[in-house]
C-alpha cells in the first residue's frame, strides 16, 4: 500500500528567482508514519514523526 501524499506546503513555496524564497519550492511527503520536507533546489530535511514540524522544516529552509 501508498503512503498518502499531500499537495506541496504552501507557506513554503515561492515560484520564481526574485520570489521570497529565492526559486525554492518545498513540499512534504509522507512515509508511512513519517513525514519528509523537501526541496527544489535538492535540500532534504530529516524524517519526521509530527507533520508539523516537517511544514516548519521547509518554512525555516525558505527563510534561511
Amino acid at each position: 500500500m501508498r503512503a498518502e501524499q499531500r499537495p506541496p506546503h504552501a507557506p513554503g513555496t515561492a515560484e520564481g528567482s526574485d520570489g521570497p524564497g529565492g526559486g525554492h519550492r518545498t513540499s512534504v511527503v509522507e512515509r508511512g508514519a513519517f513525514a519528509v520536507a523537501r526541496c527544489t533546489c535538492g535540500w532534504k530535511g530529516p524524517a519526521r514523526r509530527a507533520r508539523d514540524r516537517a511544514r516548519r522544516d521547509a518554512d525555516e529552509h525558505v527563510a534561511g
